[in-house]
Parts: C-alpha cells; sequence; structure tokens
C-alpha cells in the first residue's frame, strides 16, 4: 500500500515500538515524514531480540521522519507521563496513539504463575488505558486524534478462554478499552480502533512461542502497518469503535495481492489463524 503523505508532521505516540509491529507501523509513518515517539523498555541490545529504541529511532529518520527514543515500561507511570511530556514538548503536541507494547503467555490456569499473570494484566490492559489517559489531554487537542490498540475482536467462545484464561483476558481489556472509550470519546472527535490480524505476525514473539518454523505459517509485520496507516488516516469523526481485522481493512482499500506479506509465499506451507479468529479450520490457504 503506498504512502499518501497525509502523515506529514502528525506526531505519532507507539508503545513497543523498537521491533515487530509496533516498528513497522513507525516506518510505515516516517516515510510521510511524521514524527515518532518510541516508546519502549529496549535501551540495551538484548541477547535474544533485535533492535533497540535508539536503533530504531536510526532507521526511522533514515525512511524520512523525526523520532525520540524514551526508556517507556508502560505499568510505570512515571516513565509514561515523562515520555508524554517529551513528546510534547519536542514535537508540540500528540496527534495518534498506537498501543502496541503487548505480553504473553498462552499458558492454562494451573500453570500460570501469578507473576506472569500480573504482567499481562499490567502491560495489556493496564499499559493500554494508562498510556491512553496519559495522551488524552493531548489528543483531543489535534485536528483528526487517534488511538488505535493492537486488540482483538471480543470473541467471547469459550475456545479462545479455555487454554489461557489470564492472557485473554488481559488482551480482551485491551478490547474493553476500546468499546468504552470509543463511546466516551464520541463526541469530542477521538476516533478509538482496534487492530488485529486475520493470521499469524511473524515478530518476536512468534519465533519464542513456534520457534524457526513460526515464520513459516505467518505474514510479515508490514500486513499490519498498511492497515493501521489505512485506519489512522481516514477522519477521527467518521470512524471509531470499530475492531478491524488486516487484510479486511486492506481489501477495503483496493489492495488485492495480499501474497506479498507473506514471509515465504514460494513455499507450501499454509497460513496460521491467528488467536481469536474463527475461520473454520486453523489453517488457511496462503
Amino acid at each position: 500500500m503506498k504512502n499518501t503523505g497525509k502523515l506529514k508532521g502528525k506526531t505519532l505516540f507507539i508503545t513497543g515500538a523498537s521491533r515487530g509491529i509496533g516498528k513497522a507501523i513507525a516506518l510505515k509513518a516516517a516515510r510521510d515524514g511524521a514524527n515518532i515517539v518510541i516508546a519502549a523498555k529496549t535501551a540495551d541490545p538484548h541477547p535474544k531480540l533485535p533492535g533497540t529504541i535508539y536503533t530504531a529511532a536510526e532507521e526511522i529518520e533514515r525512511a524520512g521522519g523525526k523520532a525520540l527514543p524514551c526508556i517507556v515500561d508502560v505499568r510505570d507511570e512515571r516513565q509514561v507521563q515523562q515520555a508524554v511530556e517529551a513528546a510534547v514538548s519536542k514535537f508540540g503536541g500528540i496527534d495518534i496513539l498506537i498501543n502496541n507494547a503487548s505480553a504473553i503467555s498462552k499458558t492454562s490456569t494451573l500453570k500460570t504463575d501469578m507473576k506472569r499473570y500480573d504482567l499481562m494484566q499490567n502491560v495489556n490492559t493496564r499499559g493500554s488505558f494508562l498510556v491512553s489517559k496519559a495522551c488524552l489531554p493531548y489528543l483531543l487537542k489535534s485536528d483528526n486524534p487517534h488511538i488505535l490498540n493492537m486488540a482483538p475482536p471480543l470473541n467471547l467462545s469459550p475456545r479462545w478462554v479455555a487454554d489461557h484464561v489470564a492472557y485473554t483476558i488481559s488482551k480482551y481489556g485491551m478490547s474493553m478499552c476500546v468499546l468504552g472509550m470509543s463511546e466516551e470519546f464520541r463526541d469530542r472527535g477521538v476516533a478509538v480502533n482496534a487492530l488485529w490480524p486475520r493470521y499469524k505476525v511473524h515478530t518476536a514473539a512468534i519465533d519464542m512461542l513456534y520457534g524457526p518454523e513460526g515464520e513459516l505459517l505467518a505474514r510479515k509485520a508490514e500486513i499490519m502497518a498498511d492497515a493501521a496507516y489505512a485506519i489512522i488516516c481516514r477522519d477521527s469523526t467518521a470512524f471509531t469503535g470499530n475492531f478491524f481485522i488486516d487484510e479486511e481493512v486492506l481489501l477495503n482499500e483496493g489492495v488485492t495481492d495480499l501474497s506479498k506479506y507473506a514471509c515465504h509465499p514460494e513455499n507450501k506451507h499454509k497460513l496460521s489463524v491467528a488467536l481469536f479468529i474463527e475461520d473454520g479450520h486453523p489453517l488457511a490457504k496462503l
């Protein structure tokens, strides 16, 4: 999907933007000339995970954007507030918030220790609420403000809860933020939407969960970046309270060839359907 330039000069505050989907969205917006606040924890190189907030900043500026790397643990209210204030000081405001930071542990009830439970609730649900609350005073001053949560549609089928109750609660908490805030701020012009992939997206989390095989069954993060770009370029007063699926957004934008987003379009493997998506079968054709 081609860039339109609509985000030129706009300021995006993106959590978890040092790698994966968050960085892909940042780079997409940077090509328009956007300002990107990289709000993530990784300041020093990780032994297993690629990228830091500083390497991401370099990539963003090479792509044509302006970057502000901020060390932010979304569980820490002080760090969040400091990053928001730094963004406003440097760029003059905040136009778009992407709540992308997330923690995952697909464990059953008896195998989920409370430290892991608390991590998922505090990063996913509480973190998204906290960052939204901190950014909203500035979003309300923007001429086209958006909040976009990387959160699933609220599918209450027991199958999506039974195997990993704790994780589902935390992600559905992000979805509930969309449901509630979209209505709360509808009359004030702030769009609050969710975006979720139809098929698994290749990220560090996929590698940790599935190993090298995970990439064969996944799409590139760029599909989520292109879909996010399409959403946040829309009129915030006309599109709010939606639970968007990446490929449906792109098909609506006229993108018909989705094979380019597959990590390995040449192989015979099938794409793996993402969690919380009902597709009739766990695998679907490329």
